[in-house]
């Protein structure tokens, strides 16, 4: 249980920051018609999420919070971890109809693009044996996802159906922090008795995603003002 409270911590400490711009990122007025730069901008760290989720598996040192479910999941069924993605992603956009959340073209493909891209990548990445190769393709799997997570949140075309799930608990009385915090720690333990991989690896997620987005979100986000300017 040491291992859990430590990640609930650093999952507290660091992902609060990421939930905070990423609320103030979606909670926003309407937007116009997406334009290619947008979308072109969402597919991209849609699919480099998948990418980053499936070399973090494939290190064997422990998965990000909810790949760990969804490889537990996908252990007790025979169902691809990609599946399981879409799947919970799409029992979790469920929830949204009593939150009242508005899913926009960004959940949508949100819910399939990174599945689908999940299990691609695993059927093409290497499984190494060696200690510094398995080390290599987690640090590259946190680092792409954190340049993913700068791309789709600041394509602004709407929520991952997790994200959405967080901001709207958060509208209806409990902060961001608690919410993702419990949630995010409640679906490790429940992936890791279906045999999901807990490790440094899930722990290392969750200390280094909230940088790692404050430096790639900035950088990666779209503004509106030039987007109208630059049609495409």
């Amino acid at each position: 249980m040491a291992q859990f409270d430590t990640l609930s911590t650093a999952i507290s400490r660091q992902l609060s920051s990421l939930t905070r711009q990423a609320r103030r990122v979606f909670i926003t007025p309407a937007l116009p018609r997406p334009r290619f730069r947008r979308l072109w901008r969402l597919y991209l760290g849609l699919h480099l999420f998948g990418l980053g989720a499936a070399l973090q598996v494939a290190s064997a040192l422990g998965a990000a919070p909810w790949d760990v479910l969804h490889q537990g999941l996908s252990r007790q069924t025979g169902l691809s971890i990609g599946t399981w993605s879409v799947i919970v992603g799409a029992l979790l956009m469920l929830l949204w109809i009593p939150l009242r959340q508005r899913p926009g073209i960004g959940t949508l493909s949100n819910v399939v693009v990174v599945g689908v891209s999940v299990d691609i990548s695993l059927w093409w990445l290497p499984t190494p044996e060696d200690l510094l190769a398995r080390w290599a393709l987690l640090v590259l799997g946190i680092v792409v996802t954190g340049v993913a997570t700068g791309c789709y949140i600041g394509a602004r075309l709407g929520p991952g159906p997790r994200d959405g799930l967080m901001t709207g608990l958060a509208e209806r009385g409990i902060s961001v922090r608690s919410a993702r915090t419990g949630i995010e720690v409640a679906v490790v333990i429940v992936g890791f008795l279906l045999g999901g991989t807990v490790g440094v690896g899930t722990l290392l997620f969750a200390l280094a995603i909230g940088p790692l987005a404050q430096v790639f979100l900035p950088m990666l986000a779209i503004e509106e003002e030039r987007d109208g300017e630059r049609s495409a």
